[in-house]
């Protein structure tokens, strides 16, 4: 016990405590690294057993975010309006119209008028309905037209085609005479002359009630054949329409028109 309080040796004393400190930071050293290294092993031990069977690394989790606000399509295909009209429809049920009222083709009078509903912007005509339908009569300001000719100018042989386009700006659905007599196109020369008019003598006189639902549009087409009219079916003067400007215009009850020009070209 002396000899380790007072080491014995030829060297000073304080050389043999300074290798006994050295000795003991060596071992304590020594001491901490095997706990380290025990410690370590165990912590990735543990690690291996957390993970997935296999060694494969565990899916990660998406959650989703929040949905987009928005309405469901619930509408089944082929659900639209096959009757033409354009804008907004009321979708009420209507006592109901026969369908097309162009019938698939023009109908062309005794001198040329067309008493039927075309294409509606490149669709289908307004629907026409029974004169006892329940529809009221479009009121008066209700509905805005406007008149054009399809195409700006004819060649040879064309017969040009003239498209009313009524709109309507009321909330409620109505009904109005798109008749040769109602709603009268008459074409006058560039000497403004008549020398063809829907009302002179039409093939069909009667009413042509079309559906005009509210918010929407619908064009009535009148198809001419370029020859001259005379009113109450009278012989028309004679010679054929030649080349040349002509103005289209249209008058319909209540409504005021602009009218359009066209041009039929020479041979």
């Amino acid at each position: 016990m002396g000899s380790l309080r007072n080491p014995i040796g030829p060297l000073p004393s304080s050389i043999y405590w300074r290798r006994r400190a050295v000795a003991a930071s060596l071992i304590a050293l020594l001491a901490v690294l095997t706990v380290w290294a025990v410690s370590s092993g165990g912590g990735n031990g543990d690690k291996g057993d957390g993970d997935s069977a296999n060694g494969a690394t565990p899916a990660r989790t998406i959650t989703p975010g929040p949905s987009q606000p928005g309405t469901a399509i619930s509408e089944q295909p082929g659900g639209r309006d096959e009757s033409g009209e354009t804008g907004g429809t009321d979708g009420s049920g209507d006592d109901g119209g026969t369908g097309d009222s162009s019938g698939g083709g023009a109908t062309t009078g005794k001198n040329g008028d067309n008493a039927a509903a075309g294409a509606a912007n490149g669709g289908a005509g307004g629907q026409q309905v029974p004169a006892g339908s329940s529809l009221p009569d479009c009121a008066p300001g209700a509905l805005k037209l406007t008149l054009r000719s399809v195409e700006v100018a004819y060649g040879p042989g064309e017969k040009p085609s003239f498209q009313l386009v009524a709109s309507n700006s009321s909330a409620t659905t109505c009904k109005a005479d798109f008749g040769p007599r109602a709603a009268v196109l008459t074409v006058n020369d560039d000497h403004d002359d008549a020398v063809w008019s829907s009302k002179d003598c039409p093939r069909t006189a009667g009413s042509l009630l079309l559906r005009v639902p509210a918010g929407a549009s619908i064009t009535h087409t009148v198809e001419w054949d370029r020859k001259r009219s005379a009113p109450q079916c009278a012989t028309p003067p004679a010679g054929a329409v030649g080349p040349g400007t002509y103005l289209v215009e249209a008058k319909f009850p209540g409504v005021t028109v602009l009218p359009a020009s066209f041009r039929l070209e020479k041979d």
